[in-house]
């Protein structure tokens, strides 16, 4: 929501110049109602949040492990035919 524009320092008459508190300890008295509010909001939104199901979490699940299981396994194979390549390649370099 949006909040009327204050006058700056300069615009503000004297007399409310001189009973006004400082900028920082005006934030600082205004944090509970800030947090509460920020509390409320969250508590709406989560409120609103479509939660998965069990059975959909465990979908999913699955779907990760056995694809960090099959990308792990083919960067294993991947890794060590690059390494026997290079092997044989730096052998090869020796003798020759």
């Amino acid at each position: 929501m949006a909040e009327p524009a204050r006058p700056n320092r300069e615009e503000q008459p004297e007399r409310e110049r001189a009973f006004s508190l400082p900028e920082p300890v005006e934030k600082l008295s205004s944090y509970p109602r800030r947090l509460r509010s920020y509390l409320h909001d969250v508590r709406l939104e989560m409120k609103a949040v479509n939660w998965p199901s069990r059975a959909d979490v465990w979908s999913t699940t699955i779907v990760v492990a056995v694809t960090v299981a099959f990308f792990g396994f083919y960067f294993l194979l991947t890794d060590s035919t690059a390494q026997r390549i290079i092997s044989w390649l730096i052998d090869f370099g020796k003798h020759h």
